[in-house]
């Protein structure tokens, strides 16, 4: 049994499939984790949802899906990785990867205790990427059998948060609403559906400061709340662990050119082309207004922004572009960039 499998508890049928599992797509040369990762994703929420379901008979619908939400979230599972050192047994070559999970295993190791909703740094999504993957190794393993799976991963996804826990834990929205009260802003979370998707969008006294977007409307609604509490931190006194201190962040500010500046910086980071979509069409033909998201992919994550209302389409764009590069400081992918026109990217 090798030292992987001694950490899940589990010795593989199939060799072949562990080892796909723990190969990032940057690794040359060989399949990589991506399918093995999509039915983990599946596989892991219907296990945990049939266990939620069985165990707490009484929870309404609303409340089971925070709960799972809180156990599958990309910020639970990549805990999960990092409690494990999962990561040190992956093949890949992207040193920006590295850097950014080190970062987050260190900013980990200064948490007091579990915390359902993320903390002091955003979760790589690769971390969360390596459970999933690891989980649907195991399930494809077993022959499909999930009630096998879930008897091998449950302790491997420890702790497990409960409804008391959730309860403990300031909810996003909830800190949202709060935070703004305090400081006499006026918040509105307006929510749309877009096919199979919603989208939750944050404004601040009239301003649309973060939006979010998930199937279930209740997660989109949190993961754009913990955005626009992220956004708001440095302007407001906040004083909550879940959000992380942002300098030079100012919610008026638009960067001239944006749309280039930022398809230059993803070109030099050898990142897929930033994608654009016109989400909102508004006002009657002689006075429209557009709105516009943008869409980039990093090595560990996929970033999607939603900017201002804007006259032209253009504009539109580089609202989006504005708020995304912002977004990129924040994650520490550049550095800040001042008030001037057409500073470079860095």
């Amino acid at each position: 049994m090798t030292a992987i499998e001694r950490k899940l508890s589990y010795k593989f049928k199939n060799k072949k499939l562990l080892e796909v599992a723990l190969t990032h797509s940057s690794y040359p040369n060989t399949a990589s984790y991506d399918r093995l990762e999509f039915i983990g994703d599946s596989a892991i929420g219907l296990a945990i949802s049939n266990y939620f379901f069985s165990l707490y008979p009484d929870l309404d619908q609303g409340r089971l899906t925070l709960l799972r939400a809180a156990n599958v979230s990309t910020e639970k599972l990549a805990r999960v990785a990092v409690l494990h050192g999962l990561y040190d047994y992956v093949r890949r070559s992207a040193a920006d990867l590295d850097d950014n999970v080190r970062e987050f295993a260190d900013a980990v190791a200064l948490e007091d205790n579990s915390i359902p909703y993320g903390g002091l740094k955003k979760a790589p999504k690769v971390l969360a990427d390596i459970v999933e993957s690891v989980a649907g190794a195991i399930y494809v393993d077993v022959e499909f059998d999930l009630q096998k799976l879930w008897a091998i991963i449950k302790d491997l996804l420890k702790p497990i948060y409960t409804p008391e826990d959730l309860e403990a834990e300031p909810q996003p929205v909830t800190l949202l609403f709060e935070v703004c009260q305090k400081n006499g802003k006026q918040v509105v979370i307006k929510n749309q559906e877009k096919g199979s998707w919603n989208v939750a969008r944050v404004y601040v006294d009239r301003t649309l400061v973060a939006s979010g977007s998930s199937k279930q409307k209740p997660i989109a609604r949190l993961n754009a709340a913990r955005q626009a509490l992220i956004i708001l931190s440095d302007s407001m006194d906040t004083k909550i662990k879940t959000v992380v201190t942002i300098d030079g962040i100012d919610g008026s500010f638009e960067i001239e050119g944006a749309t280039q500046k930022l398809h230059d910086f993803c070109s030099r980071k050898k990142w897929q082309n930033p994608s654009y979509s016109v989400e909102e069409v508004l006002g009657r033909p002689h006075e429209r207004r557009f709105v516009c998201s943008v869409k980039i992919s990093t090595y560990d994550d996929t970033h999607s922004i939603i900017g201002d209302e804007k006259s032209r389409v253009k504009e539109a764009k580089n609202s989006a572009a504005s708020l995304m590069i912002r977004n990129l400081q924040e994650r520490k992918y550049l550095k800040f960039i001042p008030y001037s026109i057409g500073q470079n990217l860095a």
